[in-house]
C-alpha cells in the first residue's frame, strides 16, 4: 500500500516513514509546498492530510491532482504519531 502524507512536522518525517513501514506501507512525506504537487503525489492508495500544518492552497492543489484516482483520504487535525497510527490501523490491511 502506498501512502502520501501531506503536512506534519519536518523533524518527524523519518518517524512517519518508519511507522508506515511497520504497517507494510511505502510512504512519501511532503511537509512543505515547494512548487507544484503535480509530479510529486503519484497515485497513492491512501492520502493523509495533517490539516493543522498545511495551507488551504496545498489542500486544494492535492485534491485537484488526485481527482479521478479515488484514493482513500484521511484528514487529521493532529500531526502526532498516535494520529497517524490510528489512521493506518483503520486504512492499512
Amino acid at each position: 500500500m502506498s501512502v502520501v502524507i501531506l503536512g506534519g512536522n519536518e523533524c518527524m518525517v523519518r518517524q512517519y516513514k518508519d511507522l508506515c513501514k511497520e504497517f507494510q506501507c511505502s510512504a512519501k512525506v511532503i511537509s512543505k509546498m515547494t512548487g507544484t504537487l503535480k509530479n510529486r503525489l503519484g497515485s497513492p492508495d491512501l492520502l493523509v492530510m495533517f490539516t493543522d500544518t498545511i495551507s488551504h492552497k496545498m489542500v486544494k492543489s492535492a485534491m485537484s491532482e488526485i481527482k479521478g484516482q479515488n484514493p482513500a483520504i484521511a484528514r487529521s487535525k493532529s500531526s502526532s504519531m498516535a494520529a497517524l497510527r490510528n489512521i493506518l490501523k483503520n486504512h492499512a490491511v
